[in-house]
């Protein structure tokens, strides 16, 4: 199963791709697509959702995993941020790829451990699981990968124990 996830920005939207098979999961790629901050909003989400279908023709996933919106800075940046997330999830539509929403507390206890883990340790998760050798990915680059991971996670874990359970 080969899994999308972004983590949605207006400035920085990043990106990760992995492959699952049976308990094993490798990134793929990952990146992130940064709009020129001088253009207007819709013009960058355009952008972003632009992007976001290269990736998705590019990579080919089978499902997407998009973090929550849970709470933003001003009520502002909270409403920016929810186009951008609009947007991705608009092209996700679009172009029919399966949507797993996650709150961040779940991403990071699914990578992590804990859901209150702090963005270094969710990030050394992401390498250590993901057996990144070195590899930096850009901050919003690896919460879109620990999406990801977390998505194809508890994927795994609902096929082991079947479904309501």
């Amino acid at each position: 199963m080969r899994v999308l996830g972004v983590d949605p920005g207006s400035r920085h939207c990043g990106w990760g791709v992995i492959d699952r098979s049976g308990a094993r999961c490798v990134a793929v790629a990952w990146g992130r697509l940064s709009p020129s901050a001088r253009l207007p909003l819709p013009e960058r989400l355009g952008e972003i959702a632009a992007g976001i279908a290269a990736v998705i023709a590019e990579h080919r996933p089978d499902h997407a995993a998009v973090e929550r919106v849970f709470h933003g800075v001003s009520t502002r940046s909270l409403i920016v941020l929810a186009e951008a997330r609009g947007a991705v999830l608009g092209e996700l539509g679009r172009l029919g790829i399966g949507v797993s929403e996650l709150a961040p507390a779940e991403i990071k206890s699914a990578v992590a451990g804990s859901g209150r883990a702090d963005k270094a340790q969710v990030a050394r998760m992401v390498a250590l699981l993901l057996a990144l050798p070195g590899a930096h990915p850009p901050a919003d680059a690896t919460d879109a990968l620990a999406a990801a991971l977390a998505c194809a996670q508890l994927e795994g874990f609902a096929r082991r124990v079947g479904p309501g359970r």
